[in-house]
């Protein structure tokens, strides 16, 4: 039988897991890696996080909380590097991370990856280590590829993926949603799939002072339309920028967008002729990357945040939102549809149509301003993600995965 304290070895290779949020290769993943790992580790389990080095100014191992390392290996260049070009170096990545295992006496229970690059080497450890191996896929290539937006994902992923869905010992989706499609796309059987939704930091993301938070951010008294997210043809923000012009009040709201970096400069240029053509460009901010202390600040200071990806494996941003007591409007991906009551604290549309965005929109700017108790209400919404109980469900499923492989090999 399993012991109580599990020692888990995580791997996010081609993303480090406290890069900056909103960046190309850095999102909800991220998230969920730092706080499932120090929710984890506050419950007793020990965790190491591994990654590659992306700066020279990297130090190897960073302590994220109780019982939690973040660990650097070199992998190609000491920099930020194309997550396809990573593969190559995915290898080197698996002989580094052995050689710091064995320098520091290390053994693991379980190997748990984020990703299918991190996958790939997930699969080598297990038999290195005779333990299992769980992933998370976070995103899954075959799924993005079915909306023709962007550049399509290549077959190496697809081909990859197929492999890890068959082959590794246990998958974790966070919707019923993602579960079918790994079955569908992938094969995968039901059997090796738990589904374990992702969850927010309510210590973090909580309401605060709606005019205080617009003056900190140095807005007035307009009314404030958020986007979070990477700027990316996948997120929508075309359809978002699409449904201004069809909001029904004369004064329009502004349309404050957070997220982005360097690499997402020809995108953000994009956007910002688009929003030209439609004559909506004065009522357009673009806030760049903020670290996630500041979020709050923002899903508090808006009046409503518009999810309108065509894809989300989960949809993060609507819990950051909800747990801020700041009503959604959202695409049906991910958990939409059962993380925001319709009517209640937000709106699911089918689709980002921007004529359906903006009507489900125009419903909430309407209404007054949000006091603390309406947001105290929307909060406790969602009040049982707390990462917390997320941790727990995730312990509970790899206590389960290793009581199976007792009497196998792994």
């Amino acid at each position: 039988m399993p012991s109580e304290r599990l020692r888990i070895a995580m791997l996010s290779v081609h993303s480090c897991p406290v890069g900056t949020l909103g960046a190309k290769d850095t999102g909800g993943m991220s998230v969920y890696i730092v706080e499932l790992a120090r929710e984890l580790g506050k419950q007793g389990h020990l965790v190491d996080i591994y990654t590659r080095f992306h700066d020279p100014g990297d130090r190897q191992i960073y302590d994220l909380g109780r019982n939690v390392r973040l660990i650097h290996l070199r992998a190609g260049e000491d920099e930020p590097i194309h997550k396809l070009a990573v593969y190559s170096h995915l290898p080197n990545f698996a002989c580094a991370l052995e050689a710091f295992r064995k320098s520091e006496s290390l053994t693991y229970d379980m190997v748990f990856s984020h990703y299918w690059l991190s996958g790939w080497v997930g699969q080598y450890l297990r038999l290195w280590w005779q333990v299992p191996h769980m992933i998370m896929f976070h995103t899954l290539g075959a799924v993005k590829n079915t909306f023709g937006i962007g550049v399509a994902d290549p077959d190496l992923r697809i081909e990859t993926e197929r492999d890890l869905a068959l082959n590794c010992r246990h998958i974790i989706a966070p919707t019923e949603r993602e579960k079918e499609a790994l079955i569908s796309y992938y094969g995968a059987s039901p059997q090796k799939i738990g589904v374990i939704p992702c969850g927010v930091n309510l210590e973090l993301f909580r309401p605060l002072d709606r005019e205080m938070a617009k003056r900190e951010l140095g807005f007035s008294d307009e009314k404030i339309v958020l986007f979070v997210g990477r700027l990316e043809p996948l997120k929508g923000l075309d359809k978002l920028l699409e449904s201004i012009p069809y909001l029904r009040g004369e004064q329009k709201p502004r349309l404050l967008i957070v997220g982005g970096d360097e690499s997402s400069r020809y995108e953000e240029e994009r956007l910002l002729e688009m929003s030209r053509n439609l004559g909506i460009e004065d009522s357009v901010t673009f806030s760049g990357s903020i670290k996630q202390e500041r979020l709050p600040y923002f899903y508090s200071a808006a009046d409503v945040c518009v999810i309108p990806s065509f894809y989300e494996s989960f949809g993060l941003v609507a819990l950051e939102s909800l747990a801020c007591g700041t009503p959604v409007v959202s695409t049906d991906v991910g958990d939409a549809g059962k993380i925001v009551r319709c009517g209640e604290t937000g709106y699911v549309v089918e689709d980002n149509n921007p004529e359906k965005l903006a009507e489900k929109m125009d419903l909430l700017l309407a209404k007054p301003g949000r006091d603390m108790n309406t947001a105290l209400s929307i909060r406790a919404s969602v009040s049982g993600f707390d990462w917390s109980n997320i941790a727990e469900l995730v312990a509970r499923e790899m206590r389960l995965v290793l009581t199976r492989c007792d009497a196998l090999v792994c």
